[in-house]
């Protein structure tokens, strides 16, 4: 309670200029990525895929140590023997996604013209299942976490592509990411913008705030606060909770558009997941 207090009491003095509607996706990116790499001009730009470990040296260097004997190498063993182990109709994953479902994590989430809608690895994975005759996973973590987790290992060192198409359906998804990622919400009245993007690099009590630039690189992640692996929607939860907002339903539409935008804005930037978070 405190701590939530106190981050009110920091952010809550800020004036956020409005995002101009108009700006296209590429602008957008533009203007993103030069506000971080102007704010950390000793920071090389495909450093920002490290997160807060981009921008704090001692922050860094546990995290380093970390990385000797990454907490989520048994992840990424789980989600293989899981990704290519038989339904009961004898296929697999690699039946459901381009290239077998190898190195392609670079490219999710997408607009699915077919359907209209957004489309992330998580959500897929579950498709999968269900055209297969299986019983969907949950949302946030366990198997479908370590499985994304196992695909995302395939992607390392790939960039980021995430693609708007020219479909009016596809920039309003984008455009509804973008409002959320910056639209004040919860008692706190605050924004993802807010802590990630306006206050990147600056403390809150005992933490530092991560710059958003780079942010989706390494998800799913292993955090220590929850002892375990998690997709990027569960992130999404807890940071609603943290501003005392009710979240949205993990894969909701709210948060796929979200990541669409959120990932966007990391587009370039190579892939590093899963990785391995306070």
């Amino acid at each position: 309670m405190k701590r939530l207090l106190t981050i009110a009491a920091t952010l809550g003095l800020l004036t956020v200029s409005p995002v101009a509607v108009q700006a296209s996706p590429q602008q957008d990116l533009k203007a993103f990525r030069a506000y971080f790499t102007k704010r950390f001009p000793d920071v090389p730009l495909q450093d920002f895929a490290n997160g807060v470990y981009a921008v704090d040296k001692a922050s860094r260097e546990q995290w380093e140590s970390i990385e000797e004997f990454p907490p989520y190498e048994l992840n990424i063993e789980k989600g293989k023997k899981l990704f290519n182990t038989p339904f009961k109709n004898g296929k697999t994953y690699a039946s459901c996604f381009p290239n077998g479902g190898i190195g392609i994590k670079q490219n999710y989430p997408y607009f699915d013209t077919a359907s209209g809608q957004v489309k992330t690895l998580e959500l897929e994975i579950n498709e999968c299942r269900k055209k297969n005759g299986e019983k969907p996973l949950k949302w946030k973590k366990g198997a479908i976490a370590d499985i994304s987790a196992y695909m995302a290992y395939t992607s390392r060192g790939k960039k980021t592509n995430v693609v708007i198409p020219d479909d009016p359906a596809a920039m309003a998804a984008y455009e509804s990411g973008k409002q959320h990622f910056y639209a004040k919400r919860g008692q706190l009245n605050m924004s993802c913008a807010d802590c990630h993007q306006y206050n990147a690099g600056n403390r809150v009590r005992a933490d530092i705030l991560s710059p958003a630039l780079g942010h989706t690189t390494h998800f799913p992640v292993y955090r220590s606060k929850w002892g375990g692996l998690g997709t990027i929607h569960r992130r999404y939860g807890g940071c609603n909770k943290q501003v005392r907002f009710k979240p949205f339903k993990a894969q909701s539409e709210e948060y796929r558009n979200l990541e669409y935008f959120h990932t966007y804005m990391s587009n370039g930037l190579k892939l590093n997941g899963p990785g391995a978070r306070k």
